[in-house]
């Protein structure tokens, strides 16, 4: 929250993949900084295989039926990571579970994934870096990765709806599947992330454009994943525009405003 501030940002959200469990550090740190911190989360969705990233804001309390079903997500990741160092010691490169687990304190309600297993790698001595880990082992067609289960994406938005948030397509210029933002605005999302790090000055104006054409908000951020990790010369480089986020704000207090009265 201290390098948010110092690099400018007034207003900004965690989105930590399938949990809420930092979000009562984030609003304590962030009010200490001086900044205004929205509640959000990342929910990793799966659509023919490939994983879809939909990020979910102003979900302030979470439901008890979105807490349900990122204990589920949690669980499944568990289960994946399993899987995968299965596939490793049959490769003769053996992690321990806890190896995994136990140094990053990811035991559930935390989330765990390929990252974590990266870094136990690192450790064991196996590779020499987190891209060698991905690069020969973990990623997509690499012996040791393991397809993840999950929800769709429409299923996802509409539990982010419903549980009062604000719901939008992370990365979309990465996901390179622009035929399902019609489907998802359609299952009641309403909004895109168009500004990422990822995003090239034309991908931003296309995904601008495609936002204006289907009747959808903006959002964006830096995707910052700590100072050792991918995002970190980015910490308030890549930023919302300010009559972006007042959109999002009026869309949040209008949809929070119609459950009270329901």
């Amino acid at each position: 929250m201290a390098r948010a501030s110092a690099a400018g940002i007034t207003v900004l959200s965690v989105v930590d993949h399938d949990t809420f469990d930092a979000q009562p550090d984030v609003a304590r740190h962030a009010a200490t900084a001086g900044l205004r911190a929205v509640t959000g989360i990342e929910i990793t969705a799966v659509w023919n295989g490939i994983d879809v990233h939909v990020l979910g804001y102003f979900l302030d309390p979470p439901s008890a039926d979105l807490r349900r079903f990122l204990e589920r997500q949690r669980e499944d990741r568990v289960r994946r990571v399993q899987a995968m160092l299965d596939r490793l010691r049959a490769l003769g490169v053996p992690v321990p579970f806890e190896d995994v687990v136990v140094p990053v304190g990811s035991r559930p309600p935390h989330a765990i994934g390929r990252p974590q297993v990266a870094r136990a790698m690192v450790r064991a001595g196996h590779v020499a870096n987190i891209h060698e880990a991905f690069d020969r082992y973990l990623a997509e067609g690499q012996p040791a990765f393991v397809p993840r289960s999950g929800s769709a994406p429409a299923d996802v938005v509409r539990l982010i709806v419903a549980s009062g948030g604000i719901a939008s397509l992370a990365h979309p210029g990465l996901l390179g599947r622009d035929e399902l933002i019609p489907a998802l605005a359609t299952a009641g999302m309403q909004a895109i992330e168009v500004y990422h790090p990822d995003h090239s000055p034309e991908v931003v104006a296309c995904y601008s454009a495609i936002a204006q054409r289907c009747g959808l908000a903006v959002t964006g951020g830096s995707d910052y994943h700590g100072e050792q990790t991918h995002g970190a010369p980015l910490l308030g480089r890549v930023t919302l525009p300010s009559k972006d986020f007042e959109r999002l704000d009026t869309l949040a207090r209008r949809q929070s405003s119609h459950g009270s009265a329901s």
